[in-house]
């Protein structure tokens, strides 16, 4: 099978959840431990840090990456999703797994998987701790796909567990209040394993609290710790909360050598280090071009902050959404003072732009819509001055067309 022949099989044969959405997951975790069984349980033979949240987990694990990369280690990185390929999900010091890795495990392990009807999230996770086990990596930084409890991710026994914040996103799968998404978040919290919160929430701290004493974890919350100032080469106020609790897990590393040198050069350097994409990223200046992946309520509040605080003559927005996201949540927050360049990204589970045409009509906004998210993109580009800000987002597959 070629890489492409591989994909295809990988995407259309099996669900994912980011293409079907809900139907895509299996709310347990009995294909992947007996995959991991199958494959002589990779995820023992490696340390790890696992890492949960609704908003900010995947910039806290490039950043831990990058630390531990700046101190001489062997890091692996599993993340999720991919924005231009597949092989950004799983990579080492910040390069991408070979193509021929990616073929070699499918083809040699194409019956089982079959046999077993794996989800594809169960088959990328086996796959990613069977090449950071062959590639004897020292230490991996695992991000959560989906929630915690349940996630394909939660065979690991890390070094410390991290969860960044609890936000509404996934209410379907993960509960409708924040304390139920705090408990499939909080569901990574392992036995004797010290787990760090980077931001303290009233509806979701004692339920943090309660499962750490259950589990006999020490509990850190980062915000309501004295911690050094560092800087982050990663663009975004949000960033501020992340950089405290990726500080405090850093210090739960008893076991690996880290100077103050190495965790100032890793978050200057995070996206040098390790690739990271689509958080607060400029794509162009005059005008001022940014995309970034914040697609829930709590990630956009924060963006649009940001927006606000930006120097510019007029204000165009480029977005589009999936089927299952909460519009009224959502679109109240959007900025009334902007141009909308409406899209539906290239997947099943776009929403169809005239659906999101109407909605956005509903709340009295600017809009025009087009085909496809490039023409969208263009129309934002031709129509700004230099003196004009453009961002892209709303979803990740939207910003996967453009960067």
């Amino acid at each position: 099978m070629t890489y492409n022949e591989v994909l295809n099989w990988m995407f259309v044969q099996l669900p994912m959840y980011q293409q079907k959405g809900k139907i895509a997951h299996s709310g347990k975790l009995d294909g992947i431990l007996s995959l991991s069984k199958y494959l002589k349980n990779p995820e023992n033979k490696f340390k790890s840090i696992h890492v949960a949240g609704t908003n900010g987990k995947g910039s806290s694990s490039h950043m831990l990456a990058s630390i531990l990369q700046e101190a001489g280690y062997k890091v692996g990185l599993y993340t999720s999703p991919h924005l231009k390929d597949f092989r950004e999900r799983i990579k080492i010091n910040g390069n991408c797994i070979d193509e021929n890795k990616v073929v070699s495990f499918i083809e040699d392990n194409i019956v089982y998987l079959k046999e077993n009807k794996l989800s594809f999230f169960e088959m990328t996770v086996g796959m990613a701790f069977d090449f950071f086990a062959k590639e004897k990596v020292d230490i991996a930084i695992v991000e959560v796909g989906l929630g915690g409890r349940l996630d394909s991710t939660n065979i690991i026994t890390p070094e410390v567990s991290l969860i960044t914040n609890i936000g509404f996103d996934h209410v379907d799968l993960l509960g409708d209040t924040l304390e139920k998404i705090a408990v499939e978040k909080g569901g990574i919290i392992k036995d004797n394993i010290p787990v760090v919160i980077s931001e303290t929430q009233k509806e979701t701290s004692s339920v943090f609290r309660e499962i750490a004493e259950n589990k006999n974890a020490s509990i850190v919350f980062a915000d309501s710790e004295t911690i050094e100032n560092y800087k982050t080469s990663l663009l975004g106020s949000y960033q501020v909360k992340n950089v405290k609790g990726v500080l405090c897990v850093v210090k739960q590393l008893k076991s690996f050598k880290i100077s103050s040198n190495n965790i100032q050069q890793g978050l200057l350097k995070v996206v040098e280090n390790t690739g990271l994409l689509g958080r607060w990223q400029i794509l162009s200046d005059k005008p001022m071009v940014v995309c970034d992946t914040a697609h829930n309520s709590e990630g956009l509040k924060i963006v649009i902050e940001q927006i606000n605080n930006q120097q510019f003559e007029n204000l165009h927005i480029v977005m589009g959404f999936v089927k299952d996201k909460d519009l009224d949540i959502v679109l109240p927050l959007l900025p009334k003072n902007a141009k909308y360049y409406l899209c539906k990204p290239d997947i099943d589970r776009g929403l169809d732009v005239e659906v999101l045409r109407s909605r956005f009509l509903n709340f009295g906004l600017k809009i025009d819509s087009y085909l496809s998210v490039n023409k969208a993109f263009n129309a934002a580009i031709e129509n700004a001055s230099k003196e004009d800000f453009v961002f892209v987002g709303g979803s990740n597959f939207v910003i996967a067309e453009i960067i």
